[in-house]
Parts: C-alpha cells; sequence; structure tokens
C-alpha cells in the first residue's frame, strides 16, 4: 500500500514533483485562466469560470462551469443577491495569501492546525461615481490579518508570515499589471 505524504492536506510528494517538472521545462509554468461574465439585470452579473490553460495543454477536466454571481448590496441600487466585485476581489486575496501559506507552509514541512485571512478594503464612491478626480475608483486601502495556529516556534511564524509575497493575487493588487480592454458591438 503507497502512504501519501501530506502536510496541511497538501501531497507533499506530488507537489516536489511538480516543482521538479517546471525546473526541468519552465513552460509548463505557464497558465491562463479565464472568466466569461454576462450581465443579468441591474447590478446583477453572473460570472463562468471552466477550461483554462497550464502544464502545456489545454485543461477540459471541469465537466461543468463554476458559476459566480455578483450583485450590490441595495444602498448600491442592488438587490443584495451575491456579493459585489469588489468584495470578490478582497475574497480571492483572503484565500489566495491563505492557499499561498498552506502550500508554501508544507513544502517546508511547517504543519497547520488553523489559519484565517480577513481582509478588509477602504473606498471612497467618489471615483467610482466619477464626482472627484483626485480618488480612485478603486481600494485606497486593503489590510489583510492572518492569525496561524500549529506547533510552530517565533521564527517558523517569521517565515510564514513571509511567505504571502509568493502570491499571485497579493501580486496584481500590489503591483500594476496590463490590462487590455476591447469594447466590441455584440
Amino acid at each position: 500500500m503507497q502512504m501519501t505524504n501530506t502536510v496541511n492536506g497538501v501531497d507533499v510528494d506530488r507537489l516536489a514533483a511538480t516543482i521538479e517538472h517546471i525546473t526541468a521545462d519552465p513552460s509548463l509554468a505557464n497558465f491562463q485562466f479565464r472568466a466569461r461574465n454576462q450581465w443579468i439585470d441591474g447590478g446583477h452579473s453572473r460570472t463562468e469560470i471552466k477550461d483554462f490553460y497550464g502544464a502545456g495543454q489545454e485543461d477540459t477536466s471541469r465537466q461543468r462551469p463554476f458559476t459566480v454571481d455578483t450583485d450590490e448590496p441595495q444602498v448600491l441600487l442592488g438587490e443584495n443577491a451575491a456579493p459585489n466585485a469588489g468584495e470578490h476581489l478582497l475574497h480571492a486575496l483572503a484565500s489566495c495569501i491563505g492557499g499561498t501559506i498552506v502550500y508554501h507552509a508544507a513544502a517546508r514541512g511547517i504543519a497547520l492546525n488553523g489559519l484565517e485571512v480577513t481582509v478588509t478594503g477602504d473606498l471612497d464612491l467618489q471615483g467610482f461615481l466619477g464626482l472627484d478626480s483626485n480618488v480612485r475608483p478603486g481600494y485606497e486601502q486593503v489590510q489583510v490579518n492572518v492569525k496561524a495556529s500549529g506547533e510552530f516556534d517565533d521564527d517558523q511564524l517569521a517565515e510564514l508570515a513571509s511567505l504571502t509575497r509568493f502570491s499571485p493575487v497579493r501580486d496584481i493588487v500590489s503591483n500594476p499589471v496590463t490590462v487590455a480592454i476591447d469594447v466590441a458591438r455584440g
């Protein structure tokens, strides 16, 4: 019987093999994720996420798409049917930072008993509404708080904190990224 070597729910042998394959062939590290959004009504829309490109090939392993709804709270003229886009961004950041810590901790043999990531974002609607050109339309500040529990010392806790630098979503929201937008008739 084959035993799986897991830390934090991560198969560290498969993780090591993945790192080995990418080291041998860096082109395997290139991924393209996709999302397709359809407006429904008012602030309500639905995004489908299914196929993606990764590890050198198109991946079609998902039988059905994931669907994610977005809406606005009533105070912002929505129906409160789902989180708004800014809240989805906070979710993406929280889950990516958490996942990054879990995977990197597993690779380093640091076992976690628990991990909680809380993210808050401060936004001034004057930017979105075009009322003040000095106010950006997005978050002015984002605060991330991480609580980790486990049998680790202060040096390992500091190492866990430093692992957040590997979070792709943290990188996206912290550094400029090119966004090409093409608007056409449908």
